[in-house]
């Protein structure tokens, strides 16, 4: 699924509305209270006057924002969310191609829904992790791959999001490597777990080391969570930029 423009809008006026309606509502009456208390017509009077004249601003308005995002959210919602078009890349192990799909195509995909397709071996692939701040200045960091003959790129950000350190990226870019490398067994995730079996060289290396079957599907709770505190623990470590560039001896790094 992907959201529209549309999405954010109503997004925003909905939590919005509801947010500055809520905060109204708490302190307005404090307000009303007290410019009540020193009106010249007396307290009721003033108090059914200012609410009467602020009312419909301070809390009219944010409850009819609030009223309207929710009725396009949960009535009206193929207007703010569209069905993917697909998937924006491929890499294939078996194969070991690395595709990308061009929902563009030169106009193409609008007037008969062709899409295009660049496929490329995954060694021409090139990792950079690109850098850039936020709001506040901090910089976050971004795994990419580049294709070295092209004007073509990947942002990874479905497989390792954006994160103030590079740890994360470093340890992304060797599980691709591992991944597509056939020669050796699928990393040992549970999403790939059920997969294991198809892979020949994933096969043989369990039969050889007697991984079970089920190894994480059959993990009680206390050991998964030990399990992941501590594989989260090696991502936050990993540090590759002690390793020698073997492409520095072929190409030519220009910024």
């Amino acid at each position: 699924m992907r959201h529209s423009p549309n999405a954010a809008f109503s997004g925003f006026i909905f939590g919005g509305g509801r947010f500055v309606f809520w905060v109204t509502l708490i302190f307005c009456p404090i307000g009303w209270l007290a410019l009540a208390d020193v009106d010249p017509e007396g307290f009721t009077k003033g108090l059914a006057n200012i609410v009467l004249e602020t009312a419909p601003w301070f809390l009219g308005v944010p409850l009819a924002c609030w009223a309207l995002g929710s009725l396009v959210v949960h009535k009206f919602t193929n207007w703010v969310v569209r069905p993917s078009k697909g998937p924006l890349w491929e890499f294939n192990r078996r194969t070991g191609m690395v595709t990308i799909f061009d929902y563009d195509n030169m106009g193409e995909y609008k007037r008969s829904g062709t899409i295009g397709e660049f496929t490329y071996p995954f060694h021409e692939f090139d990792a950079c992790i690109s850098s850039g701040p936020d709001r506040q200045g901090l910089i976050w960091y971004q795994l990419h791959l580049v294709h070295r003959y092209h004007d073509l790129s990947i942002n990874l950000f479905p497989i390792v999001p954006k994160d103030s350190s590079m740890s994360p990226h470093f340890a992304a870019w060797d599980f691709l490597q591992n991944y597509m490398d056939i020669g050796r067994p699928l990393p040992d995730i549970p999403l790939f777990e059920k997969h294991r079996a198809n892979d020949p060289t994933t096969a043989a290396h369990d039969r050889r080391t007697g991984r079970p079957e089920r190894y994480w599907r059959d993990m009680d709770d206390k050991t998964w969570e030990a399990q992941l505190a501590q594989n989260l623990g090696r991502v936050n470590a990993y540090d590759i930029t002690g390793r020698l560039n073997l492409m520095a001896k072929h190409v030519r790094y220009a910024d």
